[in-house]
C-alpha cells in the first residue's frame, strides 16, 4: 500500500534512539523479525523444511504459513522469531498456483476452456479426506484461471484463488464436469499476497550458501535471503502510531485516537489492520472499531483493539503514567 493511501492526522518524527527501520536491521535483528520466502522442494513436508531452517540458522522459533503437501513445490513463507506471530496475516491474501492437469480422455479444447471459465467464480468445495480441516462443504473464490500450455491431454494451468482452496480437488471437480475425469499431476505455489516468484524465492541450497558466506564475513547474501516481515504485509491497511503509544500496545493496550499519527483510507469497523511505528516497524495486528473518517474527526476514544502483539516489549520506552493502568494507548498519546 503506497504512502498516497495514508491520511495524515499529526506530524511527529520517530526517535532514532529506539527501534530501527526494517531495511537497516542487522542479521541478528532479522532473525527476530524476518521472513524467508522459501522455495520448498518436492519431497519433504512443510514441517520438516521449517525444522531444517531452524537448525541451519540456530534459532529457537520459526514457523510457516500455508502448508504445502510433500509432493507440492513452491513458496513456503517462513517467519523467524517474533515474525511467526504475523504469519496469520498471509492467510488473508490470494494465492497463485501453477498446476499440471491431465484429463483422462480427449475432449475439444473449447470445452476445457469453457469449464475453466465456469469455475472462475465462487465455487463449492469439500476438503479431501487427508486434509487437516473438517470435511464440510464450503465456498471458495477462484479469481483467475487460464490454460498456459497444452500438450495432448496435459494442461498447464495458472490459478489465482482464495486461501484454503484445494487445487487437487478443483482439478478433480473440473474433470467431473468434463465427464472424462481429471487428475492433478504436479503443483507449484508461485505467489502469496505480495510475495511473488520472479527470481525472489530462496532455495534451501541458497540459504545454506548464504550462511556459509555470513560465517566468513559477508552478510549480504543472508540479508537478501531474510526479508523484513513488514514487506510481506504491505497489502494490509495500516496505522502509524506515536512512539509514546508503542510500549502500551506491546502490553496489549487498545489504541485510542490520540496515539495515531496516520492511517490508511477506507478502514471499516471489524477490519484487520497493522500498527506500525514511524520507522515502519510492525508493532501489532489490530481490529478497527471505527471508520477511517470517524477516526480523523474524533479527538479521543478507542479506535482499534490490539489482537496480536509482534514487537518485543521494551523496544520503545514505557511512557504511560505509573498510577494509571495501560488499558488504553490513549494514555500514552
Amino acid at each position: 500500500m503506497s504512502t498516497q493511501d495514508l491520511i495524515q492526522i499529526d506530524e511527529e518524527s520517530s526517535d532514532p534512539a529506539h527501534g530501527v527501520e526494517p531495511a537497516n536491521r542487522t542479521v541478528a535483528q532479522l532473525m527476530k523479525y524476518g521472513l524467508i520466502p522459501l522455495d520448498k522442494p518436492r519431497g519433504p513436508t512443510s514441517h520438516e523444511v521449517v525444522s531444517w531452517v531452524r537448525r541451519m540458522l540456530g534459532i529457537e522459533k520459526a514457523g510457516h504459513s500455508g502448508t504445502l503437501d510433500p509432493l507440492v513445490s513452491g513458496l513456503l513463507p517462513i517467519g523467524l522469531g517474533h515474525a511467526t506471530k504475523a504469519l496469520t496475516l498471509l492467510l488473508m491474501f490470494p494465492k497463485e498456483y501453477i498446476a499440471v492437469m491431465r484429463i483422462h480422455s480427449s475432449v475439444p479444447r473449447e470445452k476445457v476452456d469453457g469449464v475453466i471459465r465456469e469455475f472462475t467464480d465462487e465455487i463449492y468445495q469439500r476438503p479431501p479426506q487427508r486434509s487437516s480441516v473438517r470435511r464440510e462443504v464450503r465456498t471458495r473464490r477462484i479469481y483467475e484461471m487460464e490454460v498456459l500450455e497444452q500438450e495432448g491431454n496435459l494442461f498447464l494451468i495458472r490459478c489465482l484463488c482464495q486461501a484454503g482452496t484445494y487445487i487437487r480437488k478443483l482439478v478433480y471437480d473440473m474433470g467431473e464436469v468434463l465427464e472424462v475425469g481429471a487428475t492433478m499431476v504436479e503443483l507449484r505455489r508461485t505467489k502469496v499476497g505480495s510475495l511473488k516468484e520472479e527470481g525472489s524465492f530462496v532455495t534451501l541450497h541458497a540459504l545454506n550458501d548464504a550462511l556459509f558466506k555470513y560465517k566468513n564475513g559477508d552478510d549480504s547474501f543472508l540479508r537478501a535471503a531474510i526479508r523484513p516481515v513488514e514487506g510481506s504485509v504491505s497489502d494490509v491497511r495500516r496505522v502509524i502510531i506515536r512512539d509514546s503509544a508503542v510500549e502500551a500496545v506491546c502490553h496489549g493496550a487498545m489504541l485510542a485516537v490520540p496515539g495515531i499519527l496516520a492511517l490508511s483510507s477506507g478502514i471499516v469497523p471489524g477490519e484487520t489492520v497493522v500498527f506500525l511505528t514511524g520507522k515502519g516497524e510492525l508493532v501489532a495486528i489490530g481490529e478497527a472499531k471505527l471508520k477511517s473518517e470517524e477516526i480523523v474527526e474524533a479527538k479521543k476514544g478507542i479506535a482499534f483493539a490490539t489482537q496480536r502483539v509482534i514487537m518485543e516489549q521494551g523496544t520503545y520506552p514505557r511512557l504511560w503514567k505509573k498510577q494509571a493502568s495501560p488499558v488504553q494507548a490513549e494514555q500514552s498519546g
